[in-house]
């Protein structure tokens, strides 16, 4: 008999609206499982787009109330940025490691290396009330691993399905090739790193250094369907990832700074 097929199945979530701040965020997404006739089993994951967690906990800033400070104005002059926005990005940073004209590379305060601390301003729409000509900007969660473990807190009480896994997903550069590609910025109940070493080969030699950012494996194939610009698509459902589900985070997947060659 031949082995089982296997499988991977992503499904983007339809009707998810626009996400304003204080939205309960699981009740959306549950309804929009109800609306695809998904019920959660075990070993599901649930992978958000960042900006629908910033938006829904109001991670917001309107450009009117910064005042930039001289090191912003400095390096917005050679950034080619507006200095409030560089004064936004420096607030979410714990150092400026490189910059050239368009983009700003840091180290944001969670310890994720990243083109302008994830500070943006693409799908932003401006809270109810403002004027037309208010710029907003949005930032990263506060604490993405925090947001998945609650938001799977959630989906675990709604569905009685334990093994569950929530990612929160966002797109970020790479060192070594061009093009951007979806990372994990948060994760629960989901491996953040795979460790495979010691595991054999197809000739039994055991693996010696392989270990894989599941996480952002998963992100990745997430991306492809959530899109980059006007998809509206933030929500995957996954199903047959052919990895048992644990404990988990994203933090596992940052590159200890000893241990990183661009620094």
């Amino acid at each position: 008999m031949p082995p089982p097929l296997a499988q991977l199945t992503l499904t983007a979530l339809p009707g998810i609206p626009l996400v304003k701040p204080g939205d309960d965020l699981a009740a959306l997404i549950l309804e929009a499982l109800d609306r695809a006739e998904l019920a959660l089993q075990t070993g599901d994951v649930l992978v958000l787009a960042q900006k629908i967690v910033s938006k829904a906990e109001g991670r917001q800033v309107q450009l009117s109330s910064v005042t930039p400070s001289a090191q912003a104005v400095e390096l917005a002059d050679v950034a080619h940025k507006d200095s409030r926005q560089v004064q936004v990005v420096l607030s979410e940073s714990k150092e400026v490691i490189r910059h050239r004209p368009g983009v700003i590379v840091v180290e944001h305060r969670l310890g994720y290396v990243c083109a302008n601390a994830g500070v943006d301003h693409s799908n932003v729409e401006p809270p109810p009330g403002a004027g037309p000509d208010d710029g907003w900007l949005l930032m990263l969660p506060e604490d993405p691993d925090r947001s998945a473990a609650e938001l799977r807190r959630r989906f675990q009480e709604a569905s009685g399905v334990h093994d569950l896994g929530v990612i929160i997903n966002d797109s970020h550069g790479r060192a070594w090739r061009t093009g951007t590609v979806g990372v994990a910025l948060g994760a629960a109940g989901f491996p953040g790193l795979l460790d495979l070493r010691g595991s054999p080969d197809l000739f039994d030699r055991p693996l010696e250094v392989t270990t894989v950012g599941l996480a952002d494996e998963l992100a990745a194939a997430a991306s492809l369907l959530m899109g980059q610009a006007g998809e509206g698509r933030p929500v995957i459902h996954v199903r047959g990832v052919p990895y048992p589900l644990r404990e988990g985070n994203a933090r596992e997947l940052i590159r200890p700074r000893e241990m990183d060659l661009f620094r």
